[in-house]
């Protein structure tokens, strides 16, 4: 019983995370970068400056996490924190499959 209930687990989880892929919009994601982040991290996501991380490529679970965390106080940055502070969860998906998408 164990195997099944395993299988059943996974496939569930697989089906979770590809809704929650598919609910982020990219376009709302650019719309986003561009009018908050694109000054320092660069329009296509390759820095201007090499004190800001390239974003372009970036996975969107890891963008997703960072930019939780910003936003929560729990990863200190006196830049990301006050940008972070009023993105909500769809926002934060939303940039993630932007940046995702983008060329490094």
């Amino acid at each position: 019983m164990k195997p099944i209930h395993s299988a059943i687990t996974i496939v569930c989880g697989c089906v979770f995370l590809m809704s929650a892929a598919k609910a982020a919009d990219p376009a709302a994601g650019q719309a986003k970068y561009q009018a908050s982040c694109a000054a320092c991290h660069g329009a296509q996501g390759i820095s201007v400056a090499p004190i800001y991380p390239d974003l372009a490529g970036q996975k969107a679970p890891y963008v997703v996490e960072q930019l939780k965390a910003f936003r929560a106080g729990t990863r200190v940055n006196a830049i990301m924190q006050p940008m972070a502070k009023n993105l909500t969860d769809t926002d934060i998906a939303n940039l993630a499959a932007y940046l995702e998408q983008l060329k490094p």
